[in-house]
């Protein structure tokens, strides 16, 4: 009775999860696209610049390489000799995975470089993890500096201050985590599973699962050089990416629409867009375009324009990792073995 009580239980979390983001994309969508033309949306995409799209899918491709080589960095000291294309190939797969069913593609790749590399695969997503917290502070620190470029972003984007607020909080409570977990391992892990214990011996054994990841995550990343630089490439992915969107404007031409473009601006559009890469939708789908699209009107370009920049980048971008992530699998995993199969959460994975 317990075993079918788990299974019925795991069933509707494995539908939740497959189901929600979806149903989560859809209202974003329709919140981005409502009161909009869609003619003269689509008329915008249909005339884009050729060249400036090429340049994009190049910037595109470079910003997916840093973070490959970034991953490598993490990966030394667990393996000195990953081979770049295998961290690059396992990346591109996730990512293609996670527009499919939003959250899984971190599970993939994990599953993926393990298995190319001869590593475990709970090492693995632990690096995956680690590689999560960094995103969120240089997404915080990106935040932080949009709101000082445009000082009236509050005013506008009410929710951005609690927000931000929010952020910092986590970010203090992250590093101290990290700090007490890297410094006392096992006093600290013992602390923790005793208190969760009390409430949940189920949650308590998830808890201990995402501690050992953890752990194993940051354990990788060690010596003061790799740090450096793990934090330089950070901040240069953060970079790319503000020049993919500052590229993006000259794909529509939006730089003769009578409205200054320039990368300041593009930051600032980066930063808050990339909120809906954290939102639990397939390949920010939804979010994205909301949070793009709000940004740019409130800079002063039509409603229409900026959903079109919003369709466009992502429709791109969304084709870009299909393809690579395609051409990945089928070079790099030889064996074609089912994907499915390999990347498959267990119930205390999810």
């Amino acid at each position: 009775m317990i075993l079918e009580n788990n299974k019925k239980e795991f069933q509707l979390k494995k539908i939740l999860n497959y189901t929600l983001p979806v149903f989560l994309s859809i209202i974003f969508l329709f919140v981005a696209f409502r009161n909009s033309d869609l003619n003269k949306v689509f008329e915008y995409v249909s005339h884009p610049s050729i060249i400036w799209i090429i340049i994009f899918i190049l910037s595109n491709v470079f910003s997916h390489f840093l973070r490959a080589v970034r991953w490598k960095v993490i990966l030394h000291s667990v393996k000195k000799d990953v081979l770049i294309k295998n961290a690059f190939g396992a990346l591109m797969i996730g990512y293609g995975v996670n527009f499919v069913i939003s959250r899984l593609g971190e599970f993939t790749r994990a599953a993926l470089i393990g298995k190319w590399e001869g590593i475990s695969r709970s090492s693995m997503f632990g690096t995956v993890m680690v590689e999560r917290v960094i995103d969120v502070i240089f997404l915080g620190l990106a935040l932080v500096l949009s709101v000082y470029i445009s000082k009236d972003l509050f005013i506008n984007f009410p929710w951005l201050k609690s927000t931000l607020y929010i952020s910092f909080f986590l970010m203090l409570i992250g590093i101290f985590f990290l700090y007490l977990t890297i410094r006392f391992k096992e006093k600290f892990y013992n602390v923790i599973i005793k208190i969760v214990s009390r409430f949940s011996v189920k949650m308590a054994d998830k808890a201990a699962h995402i501690f050992e990841m953890l752990t194993e995550g940051f354990a990788s990343l060690r010596g003061i050089k790799n740090y450096l630089i793990t934090i330089i490439l950070s901040a240069a992915i953060m970079f790319v990416y503000a020049l993919n969107s500052y590229i993006g404007f000259f794909t529509l031409g939006m730089q003769n629409m009578g409205i200054p473009v320039s990368f300041k601006l593009a930051w600032v559009l980066m930063s808050i867009s990339a909120i809906g890469a954290v939102i639990p939708t397939p390949g920010g789908t939804g979010s994205y375009h909301t949070l793009a699209k709000s940004v740019l009107v409130f800079f002063g370009f039509s409603l229409n324009i900026s959903l079109a920049y919003a369709f466009l980048t992502h429709i791109i971008s969304f084709f870009l990792i299909i393809f690579l992530a395609l051409i990945s699998f089928f070079l790099l995993n030889k064996q074609h073995l089912n994907l499915l199969k390999v990347v498959k959460p267990g119930p205390g994975d999810l």
